[in-house]
């Protein structure tokens, strides 16, 4: 959740790079560009050429971090360097639990959480060492720093202190007698390596690293690098050294710049048309029907199982939810939607052979690639629905579908979301043709709306910003909303409350309208906001009288429908209209509205949009 960014300058290049830039502000620059992971405290160390290493942490944002640092001469005339965002976990966000942690010859920075932090604090404290900070990681600092005081080979320490360690770990570490090497090894949490003209990179993300070059390696768990300013060396667990090639991304450094959108939110919600489009039109086939060729998915793969086991967190659950309704009711395959860190205690019960299908954005959310692990010790047949190339649960699927959906920086997901249920609805459509639910025809349909239709339907709703603007300014003033709908809206409800609770801090939840008389209306009362979504003909009748039933409690009721709904303003306050689309495609589109609300809102109570309280955009720790 955290971020990592490190820095090896060339022997050209020592004090200044080939860009003129120092060691200092290429770290601080990378703290910048992952701001966006979500963090409450930052620091960083460099180390100059006698090997000496000096560290500034700041409890605060990473610009405070910028002004501590930019007049500090031992900061600007560093050769190399590891800097760091720190989520808190492990005690406060205090600038003494703050990354990094040093030890006497060590300074270490790290992702993820050490499960026996507990016992390896209690055997270090025997052999004489003091803690300074309440965090997992400063154990792990001393024990390399023990352990390298025992063998003074930095691939042996590194290796012995990691069978010590029990739980999630991206490391990268200074030795202060090795000055311009940085070492690094990781456990189930992302870490990249790179090779510029002007030397050598590590990061936790591609966004920092993206201004300086497009070469990278994903090391695997347990393989140990060597950063200096010429190369990139690697391990393997045994200490051997082994041959490695670096991939070429081609994303665009645009892509990680606001672009003059005050926002990444507003910026990434603009994008949605492209990036649905784009997800959509690589896996229709010439003949206008879903082909997964693209992926290296062969056509009998999808009548291979009996059963669904659909894998997530957050707002990929939500997807998730989705797709069970598209595969169900087009296909009649029975799907489960699970939440990750439930499934890998209990998962359900399996039904025949099964496709385990793991949702991720980043590929990395810990508690996901867990349970992906779990699924395939039961023997299932496991797939990726991810946007980062070469993350871990792509790597470690069978088969991976990802979404290019290019980069996402704000931490509440948007573009992320709807190229997954785009993803989803493609492999309903597979499937409800593979097992004859769907006619060739019914097929070509569907498939030419989900690339046109839907997109257009997208792009008309960011263009009515003034219009959900009214909107926000009334929701902006309540203390709770609440989302209705039945079926898919229902199901498209509730990623329409997550977003509004998770930038705007306004509280939220979403119902099926059918339980209203089961608790939900004991919270509603004069001007309690209401959503109804109603884009689905089948349940216009009872939701007619659903909506009647919260307006005889004197609520705001806000009506989000399709244009088939039949007299909207005699059911409503405020009403939107959704642009036409087929029925199982309007989740995605009135997502995007509740996105828009959602957005409007927070900015008009001045909410950090991009960088929500409390939140991470990668969550790596369980």
């Amino acid at each position: 959740m955290c971020g990592i960014v490190g820095f090896s300058g060339n022997q050209s290049a020592r004090e200044k790079t080939g860009s003129g830039k120092k060691v200092r502000d290429i770290l601080i620059e990378g703290l910048y560009s992952l701001e966006y992971r979500g963090y409450d405290s930052a620091g960083i160390a460099v180390t100059d050429e006698k090997g000496k290493i000096t560290v500034v942490k700041s409890s605060g944002r990473v610009e405070e971090l910028d002004h501590m640092t930019e007049k500090n001469e031992k900061m600007n005339s560093g050769i190399c360097g590891i800097a760091h965002t720190r989520w808190a976990t492990h005690g406060r966000p205090t600038t003494a639990n703050a990354h990094p942690h040093s030890s006497e010859k060590v300074t270490i920075v790290h992702n993820g959480i050490i499960d026996n932090y507990v016992d390896l604090k209690k055997m270090l404290e025997g052999d004489g060492y003091v803690f300074l900070s309440e965090t997992d990681t400063e154990t792990v600092c001393h024990l390399i720093d023990r352990e390298y005081k025992k063998t003074s080979d930095p691939i042996e320490a590194i290796r012995n202190s990691l069978d010590y360690l029990k739980g999630s770990y991206a490391l990268a570490i200074m030795f202060n007698d090795r000055p311009g090497e940085i070492w690094a090894t990781r456990k189930d949490n992302p870490l990249i390596v790179a090779k510029g003209e002007d030397g050598c990179y590590l990061a936790s993300d591609i966004p920092a690293l993206l201004h300086h070059t497009r070469d990278i390696y994903r090391p695997a768990d347990g393989e140990i690098l060597c950063l200096n300013g010429e190369k990139v060396v690697l391990f393997d667990r045994e200490g051997r050294e082994k041959n490695f090639e670096f991939s070429h991304i081609d994303w665009n450094v645009n892509a990680a710049d606001k672009e003059g959108f005050p926002h990444f939110m507003l910026k990434e919600i603009f994008e949605e048309p492209d990036a649905v489009r784009r997800c959509v039109s690589h896996r229709i086939g010439e003949d206008g029907l879903p082909d997964f060729s693209v992926d290296g998915i062969p056509d009998e793969m999808w009548n291979s199982f009996d059963s669904i086991q659909i894998i997530s967190c957050g707002s990929a659950t939500h997807a998730g939810y989705v797709g069970r309704y598209l595969i169900e009711a087009l296909a009649d395959v029975p799907v489960t939607v699970n939440t990750a860190s439930e499934y890998r205690y209990m998962p359900p019960a399996f039904v025949g052979k099964t496709l385990a299908i793991a949702i991720s954005q980043s590929g990395e959310t810990a508690d996901t690639l867990a349970a992906l692990r779990k699924a395939k010790e039961k023997g299932c047949t496991s797939a990726g629905i991810i946007n980062v190339f070469g993350s871990a649960i792509a790597r470690e699927s069978d088969y991976v579908m990802y979404t290019n959906a290019g980069p996402e920086i704000a931490v509440a997901t948007t573009k992320g979301y709807t190229t997954q249920v785009a993803v989803l609805s493609l492999i309903a459509c597979k499937l409800a043709l593979a097992r004859g639910r769907m006619t060739k025809e019914e097929a070509l349909s569907y498939c030419d709306s989900l690339k046109n239709a839907v997109p257009d339907a997208i792009g008309n709703i960011t263009e009515r910003r003034d219009e959900i603007k009214k909107a926000a300014m009334r929701i902006s003033k309540q203390h709770d909303v609440y989302f209705i709908g039945r079926g898919p809206d229902y199901y498209a409800g509730i990623e329409c409350s997550l977003k509004l609770k998770e930038i705007s801090y306004i509280h939220s939840e979403a119902y099926a309208a059918g339980e209203l008389k089961h608790g939900t209306l004991a919270l509603i009362e004069k001007d309690t906001p209401v959503i109804a979504l109603c884009t689905d003909g089948m349940y216009y009748e009872k939701m007619n009288g659903n909506i009647r039933e919260v307006r005889a409690r004197d609520c705001y009721l806000l009506l989000v429908h399709s244009p088939s709904f039949p007299h909207p303003e005699e059911f409503s306050d405020d009403r939107f209209e959704l642009p036409e689309v087929p029925a199982v495609f309007t989740p995605i589109v009135s997502v995007v509205f509740a996105q828009l609300l959602a957005y409007e809102t927070a900015v008009m109570l001045g909410c950090d949009v991009d960088h929500p309280r409390n939140l991470a955009k990668s969550v790596t720790v369980e």
